[in-house]
């Protein structure tokens, strides 16, 4: 890359750089809205179903040597569930396979047998009627497919975060203010709350109208009411807004990057409450996304590249980022 002068350069040029630069390699991970739909999804198609056979095109997506992969043949599907981020396929004989699709892993319902397609394609659950296959897009394969015995078994993929839906206002603050984390990891941390990632985060932050980075040992009575409601609504509204456009078909656009998300994905577009321009903040694989105006009070977060780059240029209030 030719030689830049960063300190010429206004801040979305500088962002425009570092992501020709391969700085942000920011990719959709299915979270609970996306994994409950596809467990739903999975019910309808193969629950109550006997599986025919597991077809393996990927040596690495296999974690697990025991059970072997032919020991869920001729096994019916007795249940279908989420785990964290995971789905589950229990079979009779208390046989389970777990699936965790990383941020590339996707699901796919097609006809019976059909091949496993190249490079993508990482395997096949075969049922008389169709077929579930498991793929993954890009190089770096991360999905996996671990086969497991029993509840103890299965119990070993729990990390122990606690279901949203399952809290009311004070086991959520207890939850949250056991360790002084940022909002922002706290509520994608899978050992304190369990199935929000990346986006849907951003999106319940917003909707608290809190900064990503306030810690949960500061926060207010209210702020934690504020956040516990958004954090429910948001993931029951985009749950319920997700069944609806799949319907009794099989979900085929599994992204976290949708149409009516009021900040995720939607860097130096309005936003839809006021206006403002949605801020982000470009952290290792990650971004946080953010309005200046109703989550920081119109402070600027300050991005650690860009920041580091633009040093005294930095806008430090969204006036100043307009202007």
């Amino acid at each position: 890359m030719k030689h830049r002068d960063w300190s010429r350069m206004s801040c979305p040029e500088v962002g425009k750089a570092l992501i020709s630069r391969g700085a942000e390699a920011v990719c959709p991970m299915p979270e609970l809205p996306d994994v409950s739909i596809y467990v739903e999804a999975l019910e309808r198609h193969v629950g109550g179903r006997r599986l025919e056979r597991v077809r393996l095109r990927s040596v690495f997506l296999l974690r697990s040597v025991a059970p072997p992969p032919d020991a869920l043949q001729g096994r019916e599907v007795t249940r279908v569930e989420r785990l964290g981020k995971r789905v589950v396929l229990g079979f009779e004989g208390g046989l389970f396979a777990v699936l965790h699709l990383m941020i590339a892993g996707r699901l796919r319902w097609r006809r019976p047998g059909c091949p496993i397609p190249k490079g993508m394609g990482l395997a096949a659950f075969d049922f008389t009627h169709g077929s579930v296959l498991f793929t993954e897009s890009g190089h770096k394969k991360r999905a996996s497919l671990h086969l497991v015995e029993g509840e103890e078994g299965l119990r070993a993929f729990e990390r122990g975060g606690r279901e949203v839906s399952e809290l009311d206002a004070g086991e959520f603050a207890e939850v949250l203010r056991r360790e002084n984390h940022t909002l922002k990891r706290a509520l994608t941390d899978p050992r304190i709350l369990s199935g929000i990632g990346n986006a849907y985060s951003d999106e319940i932050l917003h909707a608290a109208c809190l900064s990503p980075f306030k810690q949960t040992r500061s926060l207010s009575a209210e702020e934690i009411g504020r956040l516990h409601r958004a954090a429910r609504e948001t993931l029951r509204n985009w749950t319920r807004r997700l069944r609806a456009e799949v319907g009794e078909s099989f979900p085929e656009k599994v992204t976290a990057f949708r149409e009516g998300m009021a900040v995720h994905g939607r860097y130096r577009k309005p936003c839809p409450v006021c206006g403002s321009p949605v801020q982000r903040i470009v952290y290792a694989s990650n971004e946080a996304n953010y309005c200046a105006r109703c989550q920081t009070g119109g402070k600027v977060l300050a991005d650690r590249a860009l920041s580091r780059l633009l040093k005294a240029n930095w806008p430090k209030t969204i006036e100043e980022l307009e202007a």
